[in-house]
């Protein structure tokens, strides 16, 4: 078991996945889990999480995302989606508009890494056709698409990309 930072280093976009190996229903327990203890406003947990294991359904997610071939290939796609609705009734617009935003990116940033946990990758997917990823998912119309996260365990990993510089990206108020 890697510690938090290997973990995080170790994450990297995959694109290709092992077809043989599907994803065992532990570790996707696991995933979620993971996924759903990330820090929300308010504790609201304002999202859903749809899990698409049909092939048929990840074919029309991939077609739904510019055909983005890889959605199809992996054996599991979780959709992340907000709940504006929960947030705002809390918030009022700003709930609505960005934390309801913000408690879905954390959980699928949470997942992200408890994949890599697992011994899997995945890839962030967040160019798709929201009509038709609604559609794909018959998703009810109080929630939005946020993210999709195709993942399983690679066929490859890809090489390490190039990183900005700490200090072009932080600074510091003394």
């Amino acid at each position: 078991m890697w510690d938090f930072f290997e973990t995080v280093r170790h994450r990297h976009s995959v694109r290709s996945y092992q077809k043989d190996l599907p994803v065992e229903k532990e570790k996707l327990h696991a995933i979620l889990e993971t996924a759903c203890s990330a820090p929300s406003a308010g504790d609201l947990q304002a999202y859903k999480i749809i899990v698409v294991n049909n092939p048929e359904k990840r074919q029309s997610l991939a077609a739904a995302a510019q055909d983005q071939s890889f959605i199809a290939e992996a054996p599991v796609c979780l959709v992340f989606c907000s709940e504006p609705i929960r947030s705002e009734e809390k918030y009022g617009a700003r709930g609505r508009e960005l934390y309801a935003i913000q408690d879905t990116t954390i959980a699928a940033a949470y997942a992200q890494l408890a994949i890599v946990a697992a011994g899997m990758a995945s890839t962030w997917v967040g160019f798709f056709d929201e009509i038709k990823v609604r559609d794909v998912i018959e998703l009810e119309a109080t929630l939005i698409p946020i993210a999709i996260l195709a993942l399983g365990y690679p066929a490859e990993l890809p090489d390490p990309t190039t990183r900005r510089r700490l200090d072009d990206i932080v600074s510091y108020l003394d």
